[in-house]
């Protein structure tokens, strides 16, 4: 079975304070091979079937050199394996139960191995197309499918340098016990650029869907000064300055770090954005959004997995 990567649209961290996210899949894929067994097992799926044997996976199409791009290869390893397990166990389930029962264990383990988390890359995994998320206080997950505006335009670079989320996720909270004032508002206006993004997703709005994108940008920038983390980068600093002449903005996609950025306007970027783009060292992933979640494949797996 396979299992897709994700994109952060809308959400990075104010989703954990229960503000809506906005998670798509996409066509970048784990396949996993339940035939066969992998040559290591990963901290996830220690996490959701300790002591049994993983499956054999391929999660080189999330990957860039050996590098996580930061599309999700975790949750993404951990559904695909599930699933493959899962449709051995339960041959005659239909394909949305085992999404629906992959996406509750895969989500527990996943929050086990990792310390927490939202989970969204999870829900993408299982699910797929584009997915609005709100956490609720206990931990459980609102999913509601969405449609985007067609006039948006998106496009995904990566610099390269993997991040860490969790690094990065502690590292903000941690404001929170250090200065609660200051927190509370800085993720507040994340929080209410979150929201605006949905608002405007009601609506059906891509110039105010841009706007709220571009708000983002900003509380998220100010996020990250607050608590010492480097949320935005100054790649993404000047590539958000450049798209704004342009009517569009560039945004980390989840937790920031420089690891993936995502442009969003309503025409493409211009030859001068990509131009800079190139010169600031963000290669551009050639993927798209809204793909289909944990589906049945015939098992081609081509190399020896990497560690997650």
């Amino acid at each position: 079975m396979r299992a897709p990567g994700k994109l952060v649209l809308s959400g990075a961290y104010a989703v954990l304070a229960g503000a809506p996210a906005l998670v798509t899949a996409v066509d970048r894929y784990v396949v996993a091979d339940g035939t066969r067994a992998s040559s290591f097992t990963t901290p996830e799926f220690s996490a959701a079937r300790p002591g049994s044997a993983q499956p054999y996976f391929d999660a080189a199409l999330l990957r860039d050199q050996g590098q996580k791009l930061g599309l999700g290869s975790s949750a993404a390893i951990l559904v695909a394996c599930l699933g493959v397990l899962s449709a051995a166990e339960r041959p005659e389930a239909r394909l949305e139960d085992l999404r629906q029962g992959v996406f509750a264990e895969a989500l527990a383990a996943h929050r086990r191995a990792q310390g927490g988390g939202s989970g969204v890359d999870v829900a993408a995994s299982s699910f797929g197309g584009h997915l609005l998320v709100r956490r609720e206080a206990a931990g459980a997950l609102q999913l509601t499918p969405v449609t985007l505006p067609r006039e948006l335009v998106f496009r995904v670079w990566a610099s390269g340098e993997p991040a860490s989320t969790s690094h990065f996720v502690a590292t903000v909270f941690e404001l929170e016990r250090k200065d609660p004032a200051v927190f509370a508002r800085r993720l507040g206006a994340q929080a209410q650029a979150s929201e605006a993004f949905e608002a405007a997703l009601t609506r059906g709005s891509a110039v105010d869907v841009v706007h709220a994108l571009a708000a983002q940008h900003r509380a998220l920038a100010e996020l990250g000064e607050a608590a010492s983390a480097t949320i935005v980068v100054d790649a993404v600093r000047q590539l958000h300055e450049r798209a704004q002449t342009e009517g569009g903005c560039v945004l980390p996609s989840g937790a920031g770090g420089g690891d993936v950025s995502l442009y969003a306007g309503l025409t493409a970027p211009s030859p001068e954005l990509l131009a800079l783009a190139r010169r600031l060292g963000q290669k551009p992933l050639d993927l798209g959004v809204g793909a289909p979640g944990l589906s049945h494949v015939e098992p081609q797996p081509h190399s020896e997995p990497r560690a997650s």
